[in-house]
């Protein structure tokens, strides 16, 4: 049998199939390398979300086309042609065509290249898996998704959506414990929209996550704004059990509701105001990500400065800065782009704006003491996460997966710096 490498890249639904292509090729008796110098065939997981995600990866697909070569994911259903002119001979599997794995293996191992980029899979939930990290259980909860951003691939390689049934994913979510999982991460294409298409939400799949009896923490994935307002009561309500991270990652992408409106985003700058102050009306420390654009093609300086100045009053404490790319198919990239220089010009004014917001919501938490989940193993050494999701790092000898009683003795733009309290 075979020794196969497998890489993954983008976000945790990326890494999710990852896992489940790992665990299909074991079940199917071959074995993983450990990097792709050692093995007999490689597969590449892709994303499509960003232009400096694709051109890594393009690079990565044509330094790996001496050896049979597999790209899998976003990529090769939304930009076929592309991936193709940097391995012609590469054998292609789509995000939805997880089941015919061990297929494309096969065909891909004697020399013929074969094409599966059709939507084949109802579900993902139950496929075996290799865990990237023992501590954290990824489980998609849908494929897919409902809404139609004209600057986004994901639709073109995702398709609508398919929500798995709430039973299923708690049967998932009890095999990651079972399996010495601590944390498990409820993943998709868009957690807001949960469950519309099968008549049940995302509140009703934390609340009977949460009633699994055993010790762990759930991270609840991004959530577009304009599936808030249906389910904002019962979602905060559900995040009042201690087993949920006080954590929400909810992507506002402008301040400007003339540019969301162009986005087709479906929601506006006050949607996502109103769930901020909710929040934390509610919750007195309460992390908010989000992640906003520059540069958008309609975007003028009046619209940029709406963003400044949503940031300002909102103050989240992450934010995700992208550059606005033009990405091959989406109905954004037809309209008239702004000039590269402007928007490094209005990213760099964001990002200034966005370090500071980040420093002092960091430094609020100087002085705290509290239980802290150590859950991955990162260059700069091992990180945990507080109740509010917060990165903490600490000295010492520290295990993955267990939680520690930890100081937070001083903090960075990015991270809490803390020491195991006695």
């Amino acid at each position: 049998m075979a020794k196969i490498f497998v890489e993954a890249y983008g976000c945790s639904a990326s890494f999710a199939d990852s896992e489940m292509i790992s665990g299909l090729i074991q079940n199917g008796g071959h074995t993983l390398a450990n990097n792709s110098t050692d093995s007999d065939l490689n597969i590449v997981v892709t994303c499509s979300v960003k232009d400096s995600t694709a051109n890594k990866m393009m690079y990565r697909i044509n330094s790996l086309k001496t050896k049979p070569l597999i790209v899998a994911g976003c990529l090769p259903k939304a930009e076929k042609d592309t991936v193709e002119k940097f391995s012609e001979n590469a054998s292609l599997l789509g995000p939805n065509s997880l089941g015919k794995t061990l297929q494309v293996i096969n065909s891909t191992l004697k020399g013929t290249k074969q094409i599966a980029l059709e939507d084949s899979d109802l579900s993902k939930v139950g496929l075996p898996k290799v865990r990237l990290n023992p501590a954290v259980g990824i489980v998609e909860i849908a494929n897919g998704c409902m809404s139609e951003c004209t600057f986004c691939q994901t639709k073109i390689s995702k398709g609508d959506l398919n929500s798995y049934r709430l039973g299923d994913i708690v049967r998932q979510v009890q095999t990651e414990i079972n399996d010495g999982c601590k944390e498990v991460w409820l993943t998709s294409t868009d957690n807001g929209c949960y469950g519309f298409d099968i008549g049940t939400d995302l509140p009703s799949l934390v609340n009977a996550v949460v009633d699994i009896p055993n010790e762990f923490m759930i991270r609840v994935g991004m959530m577009n704004p304009m599936y808030m307002p249906r389910i904002k009561e019962k979602l905060i309500e559900s995040f009042d059990n201690d087993k949920v991270f006080k954590f929400l990652h909810i992507p506002v992408q402008s301040g400007s509701d003339k540019v969301l409106h162009d986005m087709k985003r479906g929601h506006t700058a006050g949607t996502y105001r109103e769930i901020v102050n909710k929040v934390k009306q509610r919750f007195s420390e309460f992390t908010i990500s989000t992640d906003i654009i520059v540069g958008f093609p309609s975007e003028t300086e009046e619209d940029f400065q709406k963003t400044v100045a949503l940031l300002d009053e909102t103050k989240p404490d992450v934010v995700n800065l992208s550059k606005y790319s033009a990405r091959p198919g989406t109905d954004a990239a037809e309209l008239k782009q702004i000039d590269a220089a402007e928007v490094k010009r209005r990213s760099k004014i964001i990002f200034q704006q966005i370090s500071k917001l980040s420093m002092e919501s960091n430094r609020k938490w100087i002085g705290w003491k509290g239980k802290v989940l150590f859950d991955e193993t990162t260059e700069e050494g091992i990180k945990g996460r507080n109740f509010a999701y917060k990165p903490v790092f600490v000295d010492g000898d520290i295990k993955i997966g267990r939680s520690y009683i930890v100081e937070i003795i001083d903090a960075t733009v990015k991270r809490l710096v803390g020491k195991i309290a006695s």
